[in-house]
């Protein structure tokens, strides 16, 4: 299991900085579109003969990937051969306000990525707990996505990894029998509001991604970010886990 105790601070990986937010996005768009190209038609499970799968895309609410969400939608790709995922969600059906799913359709799933096939992670269960299995079940092709976009917020939380949430041991658990993905109870804050039950990957789906990349904007994430960059509980700070974990990680950060 990945530990929640003091991690180095050395494997962590550094800041690329962009002038703005639109030239994140731009650039990162490009990156992630190569990504899902050498991801379209690789075998399922490594083996000659095997069924071809498509292209696998995880993807974040919040505000700061709208941009490159809409550059990514009007790049020129297969779009019938990707299939995009959600990273977290908050317990509300689509319909509802806060739903991630919703985000993605209205930001991401338009344009020449309309084509795209959708899993999302809303379940009509009561709770995302009594839903996890089943949800699990969906996202098994999601074990080895080709990129992963992850985002930050001003407590050190990534995904629906939140300080000290109930179930966090479960979302950091990268050992081989821990789920790809777990329901989180996280405790109210400013930056939780109301929405405090959530189905989330875990860190082993994470580390199954090819290319995994944070997004970040505003000098506030950015002091978030160099305040992580310090020894310090991974439970108090969620997102040393990720950097910890994944030295390759693309950390962008624009104004």
């Amino acid at each position: 299991m990945a530990g929640v105790g003091l991690m180095a601070s050395s494997a962590i990986p550094s800041l690329i900085r962009f002038a703005d937010r639109q030239a994140m996005a731009s650039r990162v768009a490009d990156l992630v579109a190569a990504a899902l190209r050498a991801g379209m038609g690789a075998p399922g499970n490594g083996e000659p003969g095997a069924v071809t799968q498509p292209a696998r895309l995880l993807v974040s609410g919040g505000s700061t990937p709208a941009a490159f969400y809409r550059e990514l939608a009007s790049r020129t790709l297969a779009w019938a051969d990707v299939a995009v995922g959600l990273v977290d969600e908050r317990w509300v059906p689509p319909s509802a306000d806060g739903s991630n799913e919703t985000f993605v359709r209205e930001t991401l799933l338009t344009h020449k990525a309309r084509a795209a096939s959708f899993i999302g992670m809303w379940h009509a269960d009561a709770t995302p707990l009594d839903a996890a299995a089943d949800v699990a079940h969906r996202y098994a092709g999601f074990a080895r996505s080709d990129c992963i976009i992850l985002g930050m917020g001003n407590d050190g939380h990534t995904a629906s990894w939140f300080p000290h949430a109930e179930g966090l041991d479960r979302a950091l658990d990268d050992d081989a029998e821990a789920p790809l993905v777990t329901a989180v109870r996280a405790h109210e804050s400013d930056i939780t509001g109301a929405y405090l039950d959530r189905m989330t990957v875990t860190l082993k789906t994470v580390l199954g991604a090819r290319l995994c990349i944070l997004l970040l904007s505003g000098n506030e994430k950015k002091q978030v970010f160099e305040s992580a960059l310090y020894p310090t509980s991974a439970a108090a700070m969620p997102v040393r886990a990720l950097l910890a974990a994944r030295k390759d990680l693309w950390v962008c950060w624009a104004p």
